[in-house]
């Protein structure tokens, strides 16, 4: 255990948790960041990003996540490897089991983000790394001159299946309703691209291939009940996220029913010293941009409660 603790440990190194660390180190708090795999989070696979304030002509999300993570360095904050198993809060100090030691804490900043959803059907697993993919950027050289389908009708399934254009023929995007829920700039954009067909008011029911990966999808149309089959070479999966919360499964922290964190507006969850930010948290928006406001707030109000704490 480390002996002296910290006031703050933020997990999760994403533009959350990123942003929660400049704050805190301006604020001079004894902090540690934790990160069970890359700096970034999901942003990492974002090919190219429009929306973030400050960059007239956008930037690719690893180009982000690089910017942030030098100038949290630079306020000489140390992001650690390392994979949070189990939080005790039981006292005011909090007890974080790692995977080598535990760490105490006077407080918290759940940044743990979210990660993709998967559809749960037939083939799916069998054929993840063999065809099918939710990453786009990371996948999408391999499939060059395919036919490749895809799943979803939101922002990151539509912009995601442009960038899918830059390499393949044809993506089939499959699409459960009869509008996507993308951004109108987005959905014109895929509208006008020829290299993009929507399957309307339609789910994927099975994933098919054999050991050389995967050949084709079956798909349904949810209105009239009719199922085909559609030659693919691969398919994608973008239809929401899953929140990283498997660590708060046995403490008071409440979730809402689709497991993400709930919190104020001041980030608070139900536990006091313990804070939420960013795609974790239970919000009507998960952007880059929402995800830095919230580790500003979060950050912000952990050291108000680590200040009165130690009165």
């Amino acid at each position: 255990m480390d002996k002296n603790g910290y006031d703050l440990v933020i997990i999760g190194a994403g533009p959350a948790g990123l942003t929660a660390a400049i704050y805190a180190a301006r604020a001079k708090l004894n902090i540690l960041v934790l990160e069970k795999s890359a700096p970034g989070g999901q942003i990492l696979v974002a090919d190219w990003i429009e929306n973030y304030p400050g960059f007239t002509e956008g930037l690719s999300g690893a180009d982000l996540i690089m910017n942030m993570t030098e100038q949290v360095k630079r306020f000489g904050v140390t992001i650690e490897t390392n994979e949070v198993l189990s939080i005790d809060i039981a006292h005011s100090v909090k007890q974080l089991q790692l995977n080598d030691r535990q760490v105490a804490t006077k407080s918290v900043i759940i940044a743990s983000g979210a990660s993709p959803k998967k559809l749960g059907i037939p083939g799916e697993e069998k054929y993840y790394g063999k065809g099918v993919s939710a990453c786009a950027t990371c996948d999408a050289p391999f499939f060059k001159n395919s036919v490749v389908a895809a799943a979803g009708g939101g922002n990151t399934a539509v912009q995601e299946s442009l960038f899918l254009t830059r390499f393949v023929d044809k993506v089939y995007l499959i699409h459960r309703r009869d509008q996507l829920r993308a951004d109108k700039l987005l959905q014109e954009r895929a509208f006008e691209n020829n290299k993009i067909e929507i399957v309307w008011d339609s789910v994927l029911k099975s994933i098919n291939g054999s050991e050389a990966g995967v050949s084709g999808v079956t798909v349904e149309n949810v209105k009239t009940g009719e199922t085909y089959d559609l030659d693919v070479e691969g398919c994608f999966v973008w239809v929401g996220t899953t929140p990283n919360t498997g660590f708060l499964k046995d403490t008071d922290i409440k979730l809402n029913e689709w497991g993400f964190v709930e919190a104020n507006s001041r980030m608070e969850t139900s536990v006091p010293g313990i804070f939420a930010a960013g795609d974790v948290r239970d919000t009507p928006l998960r952007q880059v941009s929402t995800a830095v406001g919230d580790g500003a707030i979060a950050a912000s109000e952990a050291s108000e409660y680590i200040e009165n704490l130690d009165r």
